[in-house]
């Protein structure tokens, strides 16, 4: 990548400050912090039912309960980050509420009468001993599950938004290397998630789930002293008030205002004058979308029009806070589109590790572990990730002349072509597999089929594409297009499509039984009609593609009013935008 300088276009914050060195802090900590909490989503399982006495289903949906309640928080923790305080004040806040949880577990799993007698693999002379877990046991495990789940919730919602703050958005090169910097943290996330199912999942099952949960501790305490460590170099936000309640004021006053005509010349609805030196927020162009919501705008006094008292009340708002209303109106239907991928990845998830147990594992003498099994698409990714950065994105911008190589929503959609084919591909797989069982007499057998786990290689390298296009599309889209006030709440907005993901993962496998008459009943997949799963998740799939398109051919993207003097330098920037990036 050449390198060139400008003064009229270089960023006006001091050269200490932000930049790809601020960000080597984040992408530790964003590692670190997925390595500790993976590792609990691919093996809780085996610690509720082994060690808590759950049943097999009570365990499985306590585990989606917890990863779907984590994405989900991530808007809770993302409305404190942009009300009350600053981005990196929210990770250490959250990080410390994990350490917590994280504790607390390795306590109850240290010490045995904190937990019931275990039933699993005890000898029939002490079977009578077995209970289920009391009150209080409970209380201790939902309220170290449910710490975690706060804690990383908060973290999800601000530590991408504090690396990608470290970049100028003004700037060409600025946006280069932003859709950069989410290629390369999703590289650090995978990494992490790599660590978390194979070191970390190694612990528990060889040293004890108290060592397990004590190393997690341990590990994201230190990423809170690293990520504190990197505060000199940070580019640090100011809240602007909570994004949630700008919007609420924009919808009650657009209610008000119901019956009041709007203006013809659009100049004289309210707004903000850039030049006005109290502005510190963008200043948004007006758009033709959602009309009935400039209303909150229209100016209904001589006072109102020469004052801007009235800004921020439940009665006038500016037309760059209606603009921002828009645009999460805007982003809804972007974010709908992408659930149905994320209740594929569940089921690849859960299917596909049942899979495997009823194929060859070993490499030689070496059996890899069942929940060890997502380290195929995790290496996958850190081969694809840098090929995509170093190769594909420069020759696509050569092409396209945009920073980014493609735009957001064409990078979103092209993943969601590569869920439809991935399940299309995992169908084939497992009727493949399933023939094998027929051909060697071991359909009702549980030995391992003499067919290599490396089959499910195929669906998984596929769609672990399509999770670095849609993913890293949806973090970058949602950051770019949101207002500064609301980057936390856009970072929380794109994970909590992985929330309802998880979260209609169980009622998909339940509806899909209950109308096909058992596709999934049976506990022996050589006898289910998994297949047929994969083949309608395929067709959803695609059907779900075309309503993407209608969405994304109907947003429009944000533009952003400029001085005279920033239009020119805007103008310089562009014209010089492939000397310097290219």
């Amino acid at each position: 990548m050449g390198i060139c300088r400008d003064t009229q276009t270089e960023p006006k914050q001091l050269p200490s400050k932000g930049g790809t060195r601020a960000t080597l802090f984040v992408y530790a900590v964003a590692g670190i912090d997925t390595m500790a909490f993976i590792s609990n989503g691919v093996s809780l399982v085996t610690y509720f039912y082994g060690y808590m006495n759950f049943s097999l289903t009570k365990s499985a949906t306590t585990v989606t309960n917890f990863m779907g309640t984590a994405f989900l928080l991530s808007l809770f923790g993302a409305f404190l980050s942009d009300t009350y305080f600053s981005r990196f004040k929210t990770c250490v806040l959250f990080g410390s509420i994990q350490v917590l949880g994280y504790a607390l577990l390795a306590v109850q799993a240290h010490f045995s009468q904190l937990r019931p007698f275990p039933c699993k693999n005890v000898p029939l002379s002490l079977s009578n001993q077995c209970e289920s877990a009391d009150t209080g046991q409970l209380a201790i495990l939902y309220g170290g599950i449910y710490l975690i789940a706060l804690g990383n919730s908060g973290v999800k919602a601000a530590l991408p938004s504090l690396g990608a703050d470290q970049f100028d958005e003004k700037d060409p090169k600025g946006v280069a290397k932003l859709s950069s910097y989410f290629n390369w943290l999703l590289f650090c996330i995978t990494v992490g998630a790599m660590l978390g199912v194979t070191f970390f999942v190694w612990i528990s099952d060889s040293q004890g789930w108290d060592w397990s949960f004590g190393v997690c501790c341990v590990a994201v305490g230190l990423a809170i002293l690293l990520l504190t460590m990197g505060k000199p170099f940070y580019r640090n936000n100011i809240p602007k008030g909570s994004p949630l309640m700008r919007i609420a004021q924009v919808f009650v006053a657009a209610f008000t205002n119901r019956n009041l005509p709007l203006p013809q010349n659009k100049e004289d609805l309210y707004q903000i004058k850039s030049r006005e030196p109290e502005n510190e927020t963008e200043i948004l162009q007006r758009t033709d979308q959602f009309k009935f919501l400039d209303r909150a705008a229209i100016l209904r006094t001589k006072q109102e029009a020469s004052t801007s008292s009235a800004h921020g009340q439940w009665s006038l708002c500016t037309i760059s806070q209606v603009e921002e209303t828009k645009i999460v109106v805007r982003m809804l239907p972007i974010i709908l589109s992408t659930v149905f991928m994320n209740t594929c990845m569940a089921q690849l998830q859960t299917f596909t590790i049942q899979q495997s147990l009823t194929m060859n594992r070993k490499i030689r003498n070496f059996e890899i572990p069942g929940p060890s099994i997502p380290i195929i698409p995790q290496l996958f990714q850190l081969f694809l990730i840098p090929v995509y950065d170093r190769i594909f994105i420069p020759i696509a911008r050569k092409f396209t002349g945009i920073p980014s190589g493609i735009r957001q929503l064409q990078r979103i959609g092209v993943g969601l072509v590569l869920t439809a084919v991935s399940m299309a591909v995992a169908a084939v797989v497992e009727s493949h597999r399933k023939s094998v069982a027929i051909e060697q007499n071991m359909v009702d057998s549980a030995s391992p089929l003499p067919m290599s786990v490396f089959w499910l290689g195929y669906q998984y390298v596929i769609f672990a594409t399509a999770e670095i296009f849609t993913l890293v599309g949806l973090l970058d889209f949602f950051y770019a297009e949101s207002t500064s006030g609301m980057k936390s709440l856009s970072m929380a907005i794109s994970w909590s499509s992985l929330a309802f993901g998880y979260f209609t993962s169980s009622l998909v496998v339940s509806v899909i039984n209950k109308v096909s008459g058992g596709w999934l009943a049976n506990n022996n997949l050589n006898r289910d009609k998994l297949d047929y799963f994969y083949w309608l998740l395929a067709g959803v799939s695609v059907l779900n593609f075309g309503f993407y398109l209608l969405c994304a051919s109907w947003y429009k993207y944000k533009k952003l009013e400029l001085n005279p003097e920033d239009a020119t330098s805007d103008k310089k920037a562009k014209g010089k935008m492939e000397t310097c990036i290219v």
